[in-house]
């Protein structure tokens, strides 16, 4: 019998963790599983909720004596918090340098799927489809409008990382809460502002615009409040998780 059958004919079926024996491959997939999870979640609500920002959206208006403020949003107040609590994740979890590389990882999947969309809105239809202006009024790229949610998320990712990540360093990890809550106050500060202003200046005038901004912004900040014990849960589990991965022994290579 040769080394080769003994070594096989040792490993009876159920003996030994399969995931000892991973190819480099696959191994490395094992290991970054969950920060590849998020990331790839990460970037899904970003697409998304660029699709549906082009909408403003009028939930009505609250008196106040003669006056009425107008509660004026767009389509990513529903989704986009949520990319501020994975940005938390990943920052508390995974590093700044991590974190980087997932906000500008979404930031080219964005920008490409801009591209996609105008590449599309300019090739000729084919006959008999005559919803041209249809996708151009709802789905098409819009210049203003795709400036304006790049560079506000670009903007407002890396500095709720970067304030995440000072603040860690500067509490040696303590005060989990107030780092979420002060992270996400200057990061959606500066996404709002900038793509309000970007978009939508101009187009939506006056009170409804300063309404836009300031609901817009205590909106996002206020779902970060709300999601806060979920975040931290998230937080806890995904770095136990990490910790236990990183306590067991290394797999062996294939053979």
């Amino acid at each position: 019998m040769t080394e080769t059958e003994q070594r096989v004919e040792q490993r009876a079926p159920g003996s030994e963790d399969p995931s000892r024996y991973l190819t480099p491959g696959a191994r490395g997939a094992a290991v970054g599983a969950r920060y590849a999870t998020i990331s790839a979640i990460f970037a899904g609500i970003l697409l998304i909720s660029n699709v549906v920002a082009v909408k403003p959206i009028a939930f009505g208006a609250i008196p106040i004596g003669d006056f009425a403020l107008p509660l004026v949003f767009d389509g990513g107040v529903f989704l986009f918090p949520l990319a501020y609590v994975l940005g938390d994740v990943l920052a508390e979890v995974y590093g700044l340098k991590a974190t980087r590389r997932t906000i500008f990882t979404a930031f080219a999947l964005a920008a490409l799927a801009s591209l996609t969309i105008l590449a599309t809105q300019v090739s000729p239809p084919a006959s008999g489809w005559e919803n041209q202006a249809a996708f151009e009024a709802v789905l098409g790229f819009v210049p203003r409008i795709v400036l304006a949610s790049l560079t506000g998320f670009l903007a407002g990712q890396l500095l709720n990382a970067w304030v995440m990540d000072l603040m860690h360093r500067r509490s040696k990890g303590r005060f989990l809460r107030s780092r979420l809550i002060v992270s996400t106050l200057v990061g959606e500060f500066a996404d709002t502002l900038l793509f309000c202003t970007i978009a939508f200046a101009g187009i939506i005038t006056g009170l409804d615009f300063v309404m836009y901004v300031v609901l817009g912004y205590l909106v996002k900040c206020l779902a970060e409040v709300v999601l806060l014990p979920v975040t931290t849960r998230v937080i806890r589990w995904v770095r136990r998780a990490e910790d236990r991965a990183a306590a067991r022994p290394a797999a062996r290579p294939a053979e």
